[in-house]
């Protein structure tokens, strides 16, 4: 591991000031992704500031029933808070869903957030890849891609997101607050995350030294029913081949209000407009959730080893659908 500074830092302000003025600084908080990047090379920040000690981690309940997350809150305790286990449930099983117990314990919301992709070239520095040394090429593009990008890729970057937290929080509309040295400032997690374009080494829209201090979800419509699913290469604690998160409110004769997005599919969590306005006013059947999956996925672009991702993204879409809509409501 090269060399680095260390700072706790004291109060937001000065942890912004002190990473705005050095290019090579970073935030840190659970280190879960970033530690193992510095390790393994990735990564290398000649400074990091410590954002733990901030009193970032709470959270709230906002006067309209919307809640507001503390960026530092740890994922275990976010996934068993009350609120979000009865209000918003996909984002607990999301959360629960997306790494060992171990991690949640240490994980925090605005790194899950923040994570880098796990495509195997981006983690091997023998290897060319775009995202960590502009110029240099996609090794995926001609090599193994099974876990690679169907939806919104482009020639420079096949890689996908791996959080789940940021793909149940695209399907609640949550908007990101972050701190800056030119202030505060608000950012809808629809647009928090990038797809790769030409520039996939940038991962958000966040400014160098741009602080994340909490995230907001709105209240659901009255009678929504929330869920995430899934699916991945073994049951223990690994990364979504496919998953999607859904709100919905349904009665037995049509669709009233859906938004669903998914993950393993992009390089950021994927807002699924066209499925969405595919479900709403018609019934909750079958044919339509799968007519509802296909408005989406005509628009992807499978590779060589994932082409099974578009009946994988179907069925699981579907499933989720069907449990939301014919459970007993609560």
């Amino acid at each position: 591991m090269i060399p680095f500074d260390y700072a706790a830092a004291s109060d937001t302000g000065r942890a912004v000031a002190t990473v705005t003025a050095r290019p090579g600084a970073a935030f840190l908080a659970g280190g879960t992704n970033l530690v193992d990047h510095m390790k393994l090379g990735v990564a290398t920040p000649d400074m990091l500031v410590d954002v733990t000690r901030l009193p970032l981690d709470r959270i709230e309940e906002l006067p309209d029933g919307g809640l507001r997350i503390g960026a530092t809150v740890r994922n275990s305790d976010l996934a068993a808070h009350p609120l979000v286990r009865g209000s918003y449930p996909v984002l607990s099983q999301a959360l629960l869903a997306g790494a060992s117990g171990q991690l949640r314990n240490a994980a925090t919301t605005a790194g899950n957030l923040l994570q880098r992709t796990r495509c195997g070239y981006f983690q091997d520095v023998t290897t060319p890849c775009n995202k960590r040394e502009p110029g240099t090429g996609c090794a995926a593009v001609g090599g193994w891609n099974r876990h690679h990008a169907v939806l919104g890729a482009s020639e420079h970057c096949l890689a996908v997101h791996p959080s789940d937290l940021a793909v149940a929080m695209s399907a609640l509309d949550a908007v990101v607050s972050v701190l800056g040295e030119d202030g505060e400032r608000r950012i809808p997690l629809r647009e928090f995350h990038r797809l790769p374009g030409d520039r996939p080494e940038r991962d958000t829209v966040l400014a160098h030294g741009e602080l994340v201090t909490s995230v907001e979800l709105p209240p659901l419509p009255a009678g929504a029913r929330s869920g995430y699913r899934k699916v991945r290469e073994r049951a223990s604690f690994a990364f979504a081949l496919v998953s999607a998160g859904a709100v919905v409110v349904a009665d037995a004769e049509r669709v009233h209000e859906a938004r669903i997005a998914f993950g393993g599919l992009a390089h950021k969590p994927w807002r699924a407009t066209h499925a969405e306005e595919a479900l709403r006013g018609a019934a909750p059947t079958e044919e339509n959730f799968m007519r509802a999956a296909d408005a989406e996925l005509r628009h992807a672009s499978p590779l060589r080893g994932n082409a099974f991702k578009i009946p994988m993204t179907r069925n699981a879409l579907a499933e989720l659908l069907r449990e939301l809509t014919t459970q007993e409501r609560r």
